[in-house]
C-alpha cells in the first residue's frame, strides 16, 4: 500500500474549517482534488500531517493557531485613499466593511484580496492577512489515490 512521501502526487477529498467549524473549502460533496505536495497547493503544517498515511486513510487534524497559515501581521493593515480605488477600479463603487476587494499584482498577471476592516472619511483601512491566519483550523482528509 502507498503511503505519502514527499513529492507524493495524491487524489484526496479535503474540509478545512476555522474555529468556528464552518466549512472555508470541503470536497466532499463534490469532486476530488488532485494535487502534489512540496508545490504550495497546501500549507506546509498540513502537508506535514499527510506524510506517512496510508491511501485510504481518513483523517482529521486541528492545528493550532497560526500553525496553518502564520500569524496574524499588523503590517498587513493597510489605509488606502478612496480617491486612489475609484481611479483604478470603479469610479461609482462603495465599499462597506467585510466587503472582500480584489487588487492587481504589480506585475498586472495576478490578484490579491483584501477585506475592508474600516471606512474613513477618504480612506479604507484593508486587511491583506489570509483569513485564517492566527486561528486554529481543523484540517480533514481522505486519502483516494497516493502516487
Amino acid at each position: 500500500m502507498n503511503t505519502v512521501q514527499p513529492g507524493s502526487f495524491l487524489t484526496l477529498h479535503y474540509r478545512l474549517a476555522g474555529p468556528d467549524g464552518a466549512d472555508v473549502v470541503n470536497t466532499f460533496a463534490d469532486k476530488p482534488a488532485t494535487l502534489s505536495l512540496g508545490t504550495g497547493q497546501l500549507a506546509p503544517a498540513i502537508e506535514a500531517r499527510l506524510i506517512g498515511l496510508p491511501e485510504g486513510a481518513h483523517e482529521a487534524f486541528d492545528l493550532p493557531a497560526g500553525a496553518a497559515f502564520g500569524p496574524r501581521n499588523p503590517e498587513m493593515l493597510q489605509r488606502v485613499k478612496l480617491s486612489l480605488l475609484h481611479e483604478l477600479g470603479d469610479p461609482e463603487a462603495e465599499y462597506a466593511v467585510s466587503d472582500v476587494v480584489q487588487f492587481p499584482t504589480p506585475d498586472g498577471h495576478g490578484s490579491y484580496a483584501g477585506v475592508v476592516r474600516e471606512v474613513g472619511t477618504g480612506w479604507l483601512l484593508f486587511d491583506f492577512n489570509h483569513p485564517l491566519a492566527g486561528q486554529t483550523v481543523r484540517f480533514e482528509v481522505k486519502l483516494l489515490g497516493v502516487l
